[in-house]
């Protein structure tokens, strides 16, 4: 038990202190379902972190808010490694980079330590302010993340990368200066977006 949480510790410190290194290691060998695992197991603690902060804050317990934290957030952590897996193998094709699914999950599931930290961290916000502040240094990592990604472990083009990692921010950035941010706001911190009305 000690071993594995050490190697989980060594695995979060490659990814955020040399996501290079950790990146260009990842190969396909035939595990995928050890990478949706991983996904729907950090999903799992995302969604209890959630639930208990909304009740730390002052929310009341319900059925349908720990139906959520048990099963919607894992089940949605899964659908959203596939959705991000999807657009990395566009990325990917994009920037001449490997067209192996298999890597694209795995690369991705190995940031998924970052689920249950975003979840917690956007039910954190408590004005409109906070969320703004959480949001969008919340998006710029996952961003640094997905460029690593694509660039270490798709090896795609660097130049390419860059450029369709600037694309994508830009399109963050019009979501931001528009209405539309009010949906992204609702979809992080329910009573948070409210306070932006």
């Amino acid at each position: 038990m000690i071993k594995k949480f050490k190697r989980a510790i060594k695995h979060v410190r490659d990814v955020i202190i040399n996501p290079r290194r950790f990146f260009t290691k990842i190969v396909a060998d035939g595990n995928m379902e050890e990478a949706m695992f991983k996904a729907f197991l950090w999903g799992l603690l995302g969604g209890l972190l959630v639930f208990g902060i909304n009740l730390l804050t002052g929310a009341s317990f319900t059925v349908g808010a720990l139906f959520s934290a048990l099963i919607i957030a894992p089940v949605m952590a899964v659908g959203v490694l596939f959705v991000m897996g999807g657009l990395l193998m566009l990325v990917s094709e994009i920037t001449g980079g490997e067209r192996d699914w298999e890597i694209a999950i795995k690369a991705l599931a190995s940031v998924f330590f970052m689920y249950p930290v975003i979840l917690g961290v956007n039910a954190l916000a408590f004005n409109c302010t906070s969320l703004w502040i959480i949001s969008i240094l919340v998006d710029a990592y996952i961003l640094f993340l997905f460029y690593n990604i694509a660039l270490y472990a798709m090896r795609g083009n660097r130049a390419n990368v860059a450029m369709v990692i600037a694309i994508i921010a830009m399109f963050m950035v019009t979501v931001y200066a528009t209405d539309y941010r009010m949906g992204w706001f609702v979809l992080k911190n329910n009573s948070a977006a409210f306070a932006c009305l």
